[in-house]
C-alpha cells in the first residue's frame, strides 16, 4: 500500500500543480498549500546538506522543476485571489504585516534585497558551477570509464563491482547534465517572481481604486501589503531551493555529509584558529566597537585551538611511542627467530623506495595491499593458482620512486610511480608538463604528470592512471608470466586435496598409484606456462589418469590434461563467439611433423635454421595483420605437432597461443581462418 501512494503521489501532484493555473482556489487551500511549499523547500535544503555525495539525492534536478513549476501555481492562485477578492489567506497577509511593519518603503527594500541575493549572487553563481561542471563531468567519462576497466583487468573488482561503477558514471554525467538545465529554471524563476511582482502592485493599484472605489492611498497601501506578502511567500521558498541547488552543484563526494565535512576541516589548523580568536579580542580593544561579542568569539576560537593542538599533542605522542613498544611476545631484533625470519626467502615480494611508502596503507582506492588482494582473487578466479601471500617491504638501497618485484628473492621486473604523480597514456603528450616514460606492461608511450593537471590531460584525450594502479597492473603481468615458479609442491597438494574433499575417486585413482604429486606439478606447470587455467582441476585430473595407465610421458600427460579440459582452451581467445585461427600451409606442416625430435623437454623440431626463420617471419607478418584489424588469433595444428610447433614458436613469440585442431573443433565457436604460414621458398613458387 505505501510502495502504490509512493508511486501515485507524484503523478497526482504534477496534475494538481496544473490545476492550479486554471481553477479558483479557497483561502484556506491556498494557507495550507504555501506552508506545505515551505516546509518542503526547508526539507530539499537540509536533505541537499545531508547527502554524502551529489547521487544520493539524483532526484534533485527533477523536484527542483516539480517545486518550481508548484510555486508559479501558487502564484498564479494567489495572484487571483488578490485581485479579485483583495484577500488570499492569512499566510500572505501576516507576511506583509509582518515585513512592512507599518512602512511600506522598508517592505519593498526588504523584498527587493531578497530578490537580489537570490538572483544576482545564489542564482547565477549556481548557475555557472553547474554548467563547468556538467562540461567537466562529460570531457573525463571516457577516462573514468577506461580506469575502471583497468582496475577489472587487474583483478581489483569483480564484474559486479565494475557494472555498478560504469552505472555511477554514466548516472553521474546525467546528473551534472540535468543540474546544468535544472538552474536554467532556478533563474527564470526568480524573473518571473520579479514579473509577477510588478503586475500584482500595479494590477492591485487599478483594481482598488476602479472596481473597489478605494481612494489612491488606501489602494496603495492595501494592495502593497498583499503583494509583499504574497511575493515574500514566494521568494522564501525560492530562496531556499536556490541555496540547495547550490550546495548539490559545489559538493565534492565525501564519506561524509556537509556538517561533519565542515567542522572536521575548518578545525584541522591550531594556528588558524587561535590568529582569528586573538585578532576577534584585540578588534575588542578598537575605540567605538562593541567588547562583549568580540570577547566572547575570539575566547570560543581560542578555546578551540587549544583542544585541537591537545588532540595533535595525543597523536604524536601515541605515533612516536607505537614502534618502540614490542608486541607482547616479539623476538628482539638480533634473536636467531628474528635472524631466520630476515633470511627466509618469500615467493613473493615486492619492494619499495621510501618516499614510495605511502602506497601502503593510504586509503581504499590507493591501498596497494587491498588492491594486491583484489589481484590475488583476480588470479585465482582466471588461473586456478592461489598465489602466496606477497610480502610488501621497503628498501633504502632502491633509487627514488622505483618499485621491484622479485619471486623467490630474484628480481623480474621494476618500475617506477613518483610521489605526487599520475601516469598519462596516450598520443600527443608532449604539450604535458611531466616526465616521459615507457609504461612497463605493454610498452605503451606515457608521461608522469602532476596530481594537478588531470583534468588538462583527460581533456586532451589521455588516459590517466594513478600509481597504484600502474603497479598493480605490472604484479599482474609479472604472476601471469611466472606463475608456474609460483605454483609448489605444497600448492598442488593443497588443490589436489581440496577436489578429493568433492571427488575422491578421481584423486585416489590418480594419486599416488599413477602418479605422483611431483608428476602432476609438472602438468600443471606446463599448463600454466601456456596460460592455460588450472581451475578445473578436477577434469584435468580425469584426464591424466587415462593417459597415466598408458604412459607417464609429461609431454603425453600435459596434451592429455589439455584434452580433458576441451572447450575451455580456445574459449579465452574468441571474440564475440568468432576464434581466428592461423594454419599452416599443408606441405609445411607436414615437412615440420616428420622432423620432429625427442629431446630432453619434449618433441622438437629439426629444422634447417634459415627455413624455420622464414616460417617464423610469415607468422609474425600474418599476425601482424590480424592484430592492425584490432583482432586476435591463435595458431592451429595438428595434434602431433603442436607441443613441437610451441616450443619454437615460444623462443621468437612468447605470447602467441598455439592449440591443436581438435582444441579449436571441439569447442562451440565459429572458427574463421585468417592466414596462411608457409615458408619463403612455398610463397615464391
Amino acid at each position: 500500500m505505501k510502495s502504490r501512494i509512493s508511486t501515485l503521489a507524484v503523478p497526482v501532484g504534477v496534475v494538481g500543480i496544473v490545476m492550479l493555473l486554471v481553477v479558483p482556489l479557497p483561502a484556506a487551500m491556498l494557507d495550507f498549500l504555501i506552508v506545505f511549499n515551505i516546509a518542503m523547500s526547508l526539507v530539499v535544503l537540509l536533505t541537499s546538506m545531508y547527502v554524502k555525495r551529489p547521487l544520493d539525492f539524483s532526484v534533485f534536478p527533477s523536484l527542483l522543476l516539480v517545486l518550481t513549476l508548484f510555486r508559479l501555481g501558487l502564484n498564479v492562485a494567489s495572484t487571483r485571489l488578490v485581485l479579485r477578492d483583495g484577500y488570499a489567506g492569512e499566510a500572505i497577509g501576516a507576511f506583509g504585516n509582518i515585513v512592512v511593519g507599518g512602512s511600506l518603503v522598508i517592505g519593498l527594500v526588504i523584498f527587493l534585497i531578497l530578490v537580489v541575493i537570490q538572483f544576482a549572487v545564489i542564482t547565477n553563481g549556481a548557475g555557472r558551477v553547474a554548467e563547468v561542471g556538467a562540461r567537466f563531468t562529460l570531457d573525463a567519462m571516457p577516462g573514468k570509464q577506461m580506469a575502471i576497466d583497468a582496475d577489472l583487468n587487474a583483478g581489483l573488482i569483480d564484474e559486479a563491482t565494475a557494472r555498478q561503477r560504469r552505472a555511477d558514471v554514466a548516472a553521474e554525467a546525467d546528473f551534472y547534465g540535468a543540474m546544468d538545465g535544472g538552474s536554467k529554471f532556478v533563474k527564470g524563476d526568480a524573473i518571473a517572481g520579479i514579473i509577477i511582482t510588478i503586475v500584482n502592485l500595479i494590477g492591485g493599484f487599478a483594481v482598488g481604486m476602479m472596481q473597489m472605489s478605494l481612494s489612491p492611498q488606501e489602494s496603495i497601501e492595501k494592495f502593497s501589503m498583499l503583494t509583499i506578502g504574497d511575493g515574500l511567500v514566494s521568494q522564501i521558498p525560492a530562496l531556499l531551493l536556490s541555496v540547495s541547488t547550490g550546495i548539490i552543484v559545489t559538493r565534492a563526494t565525501a564519506s561524509e555529509d556537509m556538517g561533519t565535512t565542515a567542522s572536521r576541516q575548518l578545525g584541522q589548523s591550531r594556528i588558524a584558529l587561535l590568529i582569528a580568536g586573538s585578532a576577534a579580542i584585540m578588534l575588542a580593544l578598537v575605540p567605538g566597537l562593541p567588547k562583549v561579542p568580540f570577547v566572547l568569539v575570539g575566547a570560543v576560537l581560542l578555546i578551540a585551538g587549544q583542544r585541537v593542538g591537545a588532540k595533535e599533542k595525543a597523536e604524536l605522542a601515541q605515533a612516536e611511542a607505537g614502534p618502540a613498544q614490542l608486541e607482547p611476545g616479539a623476538p628482539e631484533p638480533d634473536s636467531p627467530e628474528a635472524l631466520m625470519d630476515q633470511m627466509r626467502v618469500h615467493a613473493l615480494e615486492i619492494q619499495l623506495a621510501p618516499d614510495l611508502v605511502d602506497l601502503v596503507g593510504s586509503g581504499t582506492e590507493q591501498d596497494l595491499l587491498a588492491r594486491v588482494r583484489g589481484l590475488r582473487r583476480k588470479v585465482a578466479m582466471d588461473l586456478g593458482l592461489v598465489i602466496p601471500p606477497v610480502r610488501t617491504r621497503d628498501s633504502v638501497d632502491l633509487p627514488r620512486s622505483t618499485y621491484v618485484v622479485k619471486i623467490a628473492g630474484v628480481e623480474v621486473g621494476r618500475g617506477e610511480a613518483p610521489p605526487g604523480r599520475l601516469l598519462a597514456l596516450g598520443d600527443n603528450l608532449d604539450h604535458l608538463m611531466g616526465t616521459p616514460v615507457r609504461e612497463p606492461v605493454f610498452g605503451l608511450a606515457g608521461r608522469w604528470i602532476p596530481a594537478e593537471v588531470r583534468a588538462q590531460a583527460e581533456l586532451s584525450g589521455a588516459t590517466v592512471v594513478d600509481r597504484v594502479s600502474v603497479l598493480v597492473t605490472h604484479l599482474g603481468s609479472i604472476i601471469s608470466a611466472n606463475a608456474p615458479r609460483l605454483l609448489s609442491r605444497e600448492d598442488v597438494r593443497i588443490l589436489v586435496d581440496n577436489v578429493k574433499q568433492l571427488d575422491r575417486a578421481v584423486v585416489d585413482e590418480l594419486v599416488p598409484g599413477l602418479l605422483s604429486l611431483g608428476e602432476v606439478q609438472r602438468v600443471l606447470h606446463g599448463l600454466l606456462a601456456e596460460r592455460v587455467s588450472i581451475r578445473d582441476l578436477p577434469r584435468i585430473l580425469e584426464g591424466l589418469t587415462l593417459r597415466a595407465k598408458v604412459s607417464t610421458d609429461p609431454e603425453g600427460l600435459i596434451e592429455a590434461a589439455r584434452g580433458a579440459l576441451g572447450p575451455a582452451i580456445a574459449a579465452p581467445y574468441a571474440e564475440d563467439g568468432v576464434l581466428r585461427v592461423v594454419t599452416l600451409e599443408p606441405l609445411l606442416e607436414q615437412h615440420l611433423v616428420e622432423q620432429r625430435r625427442p629431446g630432453d623437454e619434449g618433441m622438437i623440431l629439426a629444422v634447417d635454421p634459415d627455413r624455420l626463420e622464414r616460417m617464423i617471419g610469415s607468422l609474425r607478418r600474418r599476425l601482424a595483420e590480424v592484430e592492425h584489424g584490432g583482432h586476435e588469433a591463435v595458431v592451429a595444428c595438428a595434434p602431433a605437432l603442436r607441443p613441437a610447433l610451441r616450443r619454437t614458436v615460444a623462443t621468437a613469440l612468447p605470447l602467441v597461443p598455439v592449440l591443436s585442431y581438435s582444441e579449436v573443433t571441439c569447442a562451440p565457436l565459429q572458427v574463421e581462418a585468417v592466414g596462411v604460414v608457409s615458408d619463403a621458398a612455398q610463397v615464391a613458387a
